[in-house]
Formats: structure tokens, sequence, C-alpha cells
């Protein structure tokens, strides 16, 4: 298998970030996401923390991506991991201080790494100023009109189970399509929009790089047009429901898009937008508005060559069709871990967590898909994401005890659901350590399993054919190769159970069938997920990069 020993990697990066540089750089860039709470803990009080980040970015840097996306960090009561934001213009004492943040930024940018910070915009905490000045000015007020307030509710579910509207003292109804401590705003409101502008410039001044924009398909409702919503809500015949997705997102970004474009550097906004069908995603990436959304669709695919091909082909095709870049990504802090979604030979494909009671992944299986997915997904034309321990090759923590999972999901859907909890458990970087290294001591926030002793950084680092080292190697010949800047033409000499495309001068084979792929003659392998037979062929739930 290629592997190149780790001190080829050092000094072959991009220019430091200036101010002055203005690329693009995000149409094919690597971002790497930071879910703060368990990355690195700094302090040993078992949750990670800003400073711990930034003791580990040279780990970044060495693995070659281009940014990195932290998850919320602002001051919260933490009913959902800290997307309940009280303050958008500080950080949460769990997590540091403002110089923390800076110092982050500052030593992210001298190792040409960009920062890009997590917005929530459609809910504020229950804690924030503006709900409790809502809830004692009453019914009627300024105050009551930046939130969705109701004097009766509607049918609406929350996305954590249950009903997505709760009373208040006085008599009205508040709406929460999350959890009960997270009021939606109303953006309806000039002064709500107002706020964000003047949130997004605080910390672009601060000198971040973009924006990773939470629900950016929720803050526009359509609600009755007699304003009455004890009724069902209105029929939208081959359209969204009534608070997803609405046309009216669509001005709110063109106009956050001017700010950021009026900051030098090619700062950025991404979409999280879970829409449907993927057509309604491009509409979040037309120029005037977001550089980036999350291809969903992409992620949910199976494992399965004629799945792939079809989101390949229809990513690419809505995205090229608006100027934008297609933006893959596999796992997140929302999902359970694809080397555990791709441990089932049936097909099932877990969405919503895995309890220990359930059906458990293939570990093996899981792994040798995983690698395989994740450098097919490395070599598509555009940006890519990658989750947190991923380049480990970290699965899902699927036997997670049921009595410290904290997922909001867990409690409102009267623990039916098992929740995000097994995809955010703190990350391995030394076998053997209090909790492998992850913090000075023992502590965790939610328990590590035994098993990743050997997914630990430190049994990787410099092991051929490890998943941190296959990781490494992907990243530099993407970049190499200039993949991410390319053209897919699809190879269907392949065969139906292969993804194979050219993409440039490479040739990329990935076999998910049951028989060996032959690669091109005269192709020089570049790269492997796994060994290949003993005819240079590329077995099952095995990936490939060639020239030829």
């Amino acid at each position: 298998m290629f592997t190149v020993p780790a001190m080829r990697f050092v000094g072959y990066r991009r220019l430091s970030v200036t101010t002055e540089q203005s690329t693009q750089w995000w149409r094919d860039a690597v971002i790497y996401q930071v879910y703060p709470r368990s990355f690195a803990d700094a302090d040993g009080d078992g949750v990670g923390d800003l400073p711990g980040i930034t003791a580990r970015l040279d780990h970044l840097a060495g693995l070659g991506v281009d940014a990195v996306w932290l998850s919320p960090f602002y001051p919260s009561p933490q009913a959902d991991a800290g997307y309940d934001v009280a303050n958008y213009r500080d950080v949460d004492p769990l997590f540091g201080r403002l110089a923390d943040f800076d110092a982050l930024v500052a030593r992210a940018h001298a190792l040409g790494i960009r920062v890009i910070v997590d917005l929530v915009p459609n809910h504020t905490s229950d804690e924030h100023p503006w709900f409790q000045a809502a809830l004692a000015a009453g019914p009627g007020s300024p105050e009551r009109d930046r939130y969705c307030f109701r004097d009766e509710p509607n049918d609406w579910e929350s996305i954590f189970g249950g009903s997505a509207w709760t009373q208040v003292e006085d008599g009205q109804w508040y709406l929460h399509l999350f959890d009960v401590r997270q009021p939606d705003l109303n953006w309806n409101n000039p002064e709500v929009r107002a706020e964000f502008v003047e949130i997004l410039r605080f910390w672009l001044d601060r000198g971040v790089d973009g924006f990773r924009v939470d629900v950016s398909h929720g803050l526009i409702k359509t609600w009755e047009p007699s304003d009455k919503v004890d009724a069902p809500p209105p029929a939208i015949p081959d359209g969204p429901e009534p608070m997803w997705d609405q046309d009216g997102v669509h001005e709110i970004y063109r106009s956050w898009r001017k700010v950021v474009d009026s900051y030098p550097g090619e700062r950025i906004l991404v979409a999280e937008a879970w829409v449907d069908p993927i057509e309604r995603m491009a509409r979040y990436v037309r120029p005037d508005e977001m550089h980036q959304a999350f291809n969903f669709a992409y992620l949910l695919a199976s494992w399965s060559a004629d799945a792939i091909r079809e989101v390949v082909d229809s990513s690419l095709a809505v995205c090229q069709a608006v100027g934008a870049p297609t933006t893959w990504v596999l796992s997140n802090h929302d999902v359970v871990r694809h080397t555990s979604r791709f441990g089932y030979a049936d097909g099932t494909l877990p969405r919503n967590g895995i309890a220990a009671a359930d059906p458990q992944p293939d570990e093996a299986l899981g792994l040798r898909r995983g690698r395989a997915a994740s450098m097919l997904m490395l070599a598509l034309p555009g940006a890519a994401y990658v989750y947190q321990g991923e380049e480990f090759g970290l699965p899902e923590h699927s036997t997670l005890p049921d009595d410290v999972r904290q997922d909001p999901t867990w409690v409102r859907s009267g623990h039916t659901v098992v929740g995000r909890d097994g995809c955010r458990v703190p990350i391995p970087w030394a076998a053997g350590g209090p909790s492998y290294g992850f913090g000075p001591d023992s502590r965790s926030w939610l328990p590590q399993p035994p098993a990743w002793d050997r997914y630990a950084l430190d049994r990787q680092r410099g092991v051929e054919g490890s998943t941190y080292e296959l990781y490494r190697a992907a990243l530099r010949l993407r970049r190499e190769y200039a993949l991410g800047a390319g053209t897919l033409t699809w190879w269907p000499e392949a065969g139906p159970d292969a993804v194979a495309f050219r993409n440039g001068g490479v040739v990329v084979v990935a076999n998910l069938g049951a028989e060996p792929v032959a690669l091109p003659a005269g192709a020089r392998v570049l790269l492997a997920s796994g060994d290949l037979d003993v005819d240079g062929r590329v077995p099952t739930d095995t990936a490939v990069w060639a020239l030829v």
C-alpha cells in the first residue's frame, strides 16, 4: 500500500492565510470539522476546549486540510450541546475565553488553515436576554415579536420529538422546532435581521474566514393567511413544508453575502440545508448567496454503485447549473459515523444512533468500506468535509450506556430514538493513556469504549497502511493532482458494480461488488484503500487511485 513517511509532509503546505488572498479557495477545499467538546481537553474538566484545539492544530496542518469548522463554543446552558446560544458574541467559559479564540485563529492562520465558525440563526437559547425579555414583556410586545409567539398552537412537531409548541404563563405559545429550550426567532422582524448582520461583523472583525449556517433552510415560516395557527398548515403542492425551505430565506442570504464580500480574503457562507429534492439545495449556492451547501443526498447514499453514481451525477449537474462547487461529506456530529453505517452487510443505514441492544455493525467490514468511501469522496471534483476522528477510521460508539446519553432527542422521544451521542464521543489521541490523550486525566464527558485503543493517533502515525496515513497521502495527492478542481468522466469499463471515473490524469476505481475489478492496462497505482489481489485487481470494498 502507498504510504509516505511523516517527514515528507512537513512544509509542503500552501501559503499562510493573508487578507490579500483571493483565490476562491473554497471551491476545492478540504475542511475539517471540530466538535469542540470532544476534540481535546486542555484544562482537565472532561470537556474539550479552545486551548485544546489550538494545541492540536499541528495535527490538522500535518493532515493537510485547508480549513477548520468549529461547532458552537458560545455561552450556552448546553441543553443541545451549544446549539442553544445565549450570547452570540462571546465564548462559553466551558471552552475558554475570547482571548483563547483569538489565539486559535492566529495559530491556525499561521499554519495556513482558515477558520469557519458555526452560526445558529434559527433559534436562540431560552436563556438569551431577548427571550427573557419576551417572557417579561407579554403578548403583543415588540420583545415577543422577535420570536414566534401565538395564541394557539398548530400541529407542528419538534425535530427532537413531541409538539413544537410550549405554553408560557400568560397563555401564549412559542414555537421551538427543536428543543423546548430553543425558541425559534421570527425572521420577519427587521430587528432580528439587523442583529445577525452585526453578529456576522463581530466575528469577521475577529478574523474568521466564514460561517457554517445551522438549519439554514428553517428561518422563514409560512403561516396561514388569517394568521390563525390552530388550523392545519396550508397544503403546498410539490413544495416544501411550511416551516422549511421557504423562498424567503434566500433574501436573507443575499444580504449576508454582501456582508462577507465586503471583507477581504474570500470569507464564505456554508449552508446546512436538509432539503429535497437535490435541485432545491442548489438554490442556496447561487452566485449571490452562499458559497457551499452540504450534500446530504451524498451522505445518505447507500453502499451501492448505482446509488452513488446517481447522486454524484445529480449533485454535479445541479451545482454546475448555478456555477457552484459540489460539497461532499460522509460524516458529521449529527449522523452515525460512516465506518459504522457501512458496517451492515444487509444494507441497513442507521441515521439516528445505534443502541447496545441493536444489531451491531461489523467493525472490520465498516472500516474497509469506510476507507474506500473516503478515498472515493476525496477524489471527486469540489470541496470535501472531514469529521474529527474520521482520519483515524473511528467507528460509532454503538454500545454507549443509556444512562449517560445527553442528546435531547433521547429524552424528547421518550427514550425511543437513541440520538447522536455515539458520534460525539471524545476522540483518541494516545493509546493506553488517560482518556486516550483527550485530556490530562481520565475524565471524559462521554465514556470512550475500550476498543478505541487501536484507533489512537500514536498507534497509526508513521504506520504503513494505517487509516491516518491513508488520509494524509490522499490529501497530499488530491492537492498534487488538483482533483478538487478537476472534471469527472465516468469509466464504465470497470463494470456495473464499480464506481469508476477519470479526474484529470487520475483513474479512480471503487469496487462495491463481489468480484475483483481490473485496472486499465498499464495503470500505476498511486494509492489504495486496501491490498490488491495477486493479479493486481481491485478487490471488493476497496478503492484505488492510479495513473494511466
